[in-house]
C-alpha cells in the first residue's frame, strides 16, 4: 500500500515537473514572442512575423553568405554589403523596425534623439540577455551593466583624450609608414596591382594598439592577436545561433 502511494506521488511530482517544464518551453519559443511582438507592432515599429524558434536567422545567414559570395561594388553605399538582412527590413519597414534573433526581437533605431536618449540612461535601457556562451568567450565593457559599466568606462576615459591622442600620433604615423612600405614593395614594374586592403588594415589596427598600449610591435604580439581574432570569429558564429540550454 505505501509503495503504491509513493509511486502515485512520485508519478503526480513528475507530471507537475514535465508539465511546469513544457511551459517555459511553449513560452519562450513562441508564447512570448508573439507577446511581444503584439506590443512592438502597438508601438509603431514593424517587422517579420515570428518564425517559430529561429526567428530571422536563417534569412539572415543565407543572405550574408549570398553578400560575400559576390564581388564587393565600388561604392560607399555598402549596408547591402555589411548588413544585408537589416538593409532589407529597414528598406522594407522603415528606421523604427525590429528583426528576430530567435525568439528575442532587436530593435532597429536609426533616429539620433533616440539614440542620444537611449545612450544616457544606462539603468533605464538594459542590455539584452546575452547567450550564455558569449559570456564564457569574451567579458568586459560591452557586457557590463550598471554601476559595473560606469566604473570600468571611467577608468578607460583618459585614455582617449585628446591631448593623448596627439601624443600618438607618431606612433600612429609609424604604423601607416610601415603598411605603405609593403605596399609599394608589392607594386609591379607597371606600377599597379590588385590588392585586398582588408588584412593589411586588420594588422594596421593591431600594429597600433601594440605599439601605444603596450610599446610593441604587432609582429612581436602576434600570437595574442591571432587568439584574439580568433575568439572574435567564435562569438560572431555564437551570436548567429540559437542558445538551447544542454545542447553545444
Amino acid at each position: 500500500m505505501e509503495i503504491s502511494l509513493l509511486r502515485i506521488a512520485v508519478s503526480i511530482v513528475s507530471i507537475v515537473v514535465l508539465i511546469t517544464w513544457a511551459w517555459r518551453v511553449v513560452n519562450w519559443v513562441w508564447l512570448r514572442p508573439k507577446k511581444l511582438e503584439r506590443c512592438l507592432r502597438q508601438q509603431g515599429l514593424n517587422g517579420n512575423s515570428y518564425r517559430l524558434l529561429f526567428g530571422d536567422l536563417k534569412e539572415s545567414s543565407k543572405m550574408i553568405s549570398q553578400a560575400k559570395s559576390k564581388p564587393i561594388n565600388f561604392t560607399l553605399d555598402i549596408a547591402p554589403r555589411v548588413f544585408p538582412f537589416v538593409h532589407q527590413v529597414v528598406s522594407n519597414y522603415g528606421k523604427n523596425s525590429f528583426i528576430w534573433m530567435g525568439p528575442t526581437p532587436r530593435v532597429n533605431i536609426l533616429n539620433p534623439e533616440q539614440l542620444k536618449e537611449i545612450f544616457s540612461k544606462i539603468y533605464d535601457f538594459r542590455k539584452p540577455n546575452a547567450n550564455p556562451l558569449i559570456k564564457l568567450i569574451a567579458t568586459g565593457l560591452l557586457n557590463y551593466e550598471g554601476e559595473k559599466w560606469a566604473t570600468h568606462r571611467k577608468i578607460i576615459n583618459p585614455a582617449f583624450h585628446l591631448e593623448k591622442l596627439k601624443n600618438m600620433s607618431a606612433a600612429f604615423y609609424q604604423c601607416c609608414n610601415d603598411m605603405m612600405c609593403k605596399w609599394e614593395s608589392l607594386v609591379s614594374e607597371e606600377g599597379s596591382i590588385e590588392l585586398d586592403v582588408w588584412p593589411y588594415l586588420q594588422t594596421l589596427t593591431s600594429d597600433v594598439i601594440s605599439r601605444t598600449a603596450f610599446g610593441s610591435s604587432y609582429d612581436e604580439g602576434r600570437r595574442i592577436f591571432e587568439l584574439q581574432k580568433e575568439q572574435a570569429e567564435l562569438v560572431m558564429k555564437t551570436v548567429q545561433s540559437v542558445y538551447i540550454p544542454g545542447w553545444r
